[in-house]
């Protein structure tokens, strides 16, 4: 059975001048991306790999995760267009049994709400939504998940 761990980058900062691409991680997001990680271990949820935005925020995230699995760094998920990153995603060829994508709001929260029909009313900074489904990767479509698991590090 698939798994799509959907994963918002966590806490950034905005330093004056920066360009959204290159916002770093805050403080807080670094403690939360940590506790993310950890959260995902406790529970048995290491990905076989993982898709990611190449923005410096997503890209500390993941490393902030201590997670150590193949990675595609993506395009399509800074674009932040839920549909061009379902299409990404039904692409997978590798068939991995879990797999983490590390992505910018709204297009997490969209993605989660359309895979699996339910999503908080939030998608804050670092929620983690896990989302299992039937068939194969190419059988992912608005619908066919289960929303599994939902947390955020500042609800622990």
């Amino acid at each position: 059975m698939p798994t799509l761990i959907v994963l918002r980058h966590a806490k950034a900062d905005s330093p004056l001048g920066t360009p959204d691409f290159d916002r770093p991680l805050a403080a807080r997001g670094r403690r939360d991306a940590r506790a993310a990680g950890d959260e995902l271990r406790a529970a048995g949820r290491v990905p076989d790999r993982v898709i990611c935005s190449p923005a410096l925020r997503t890209r500390q995230t993941l490393e902030g995760l201590r997670i150590d699995v193949p990675v595609d760094f993506e395009e399509r998920v800074y674009d932040n267009d839920p549909v061009a990153i379902l299409d990404l995603l039904r692409a997978q060829h590798e068939e991995p049994g879990t797999l983490l994508l590390v992505g910018h709001n709204p297009s997490m929260h969209r993605l989660v709400l359309d895979l699996s029909g339910e999503a908080a009313e939030r998608f804050p900074t670092a929620a983690t939504a896990i989302i299992e489904f039937d068939g194969d990767w190419s059988d992912l479509w608005p619908g066919i998940g289960r929303l599994t698991a939902y947390w955020t590090p500042r609800a622990r």
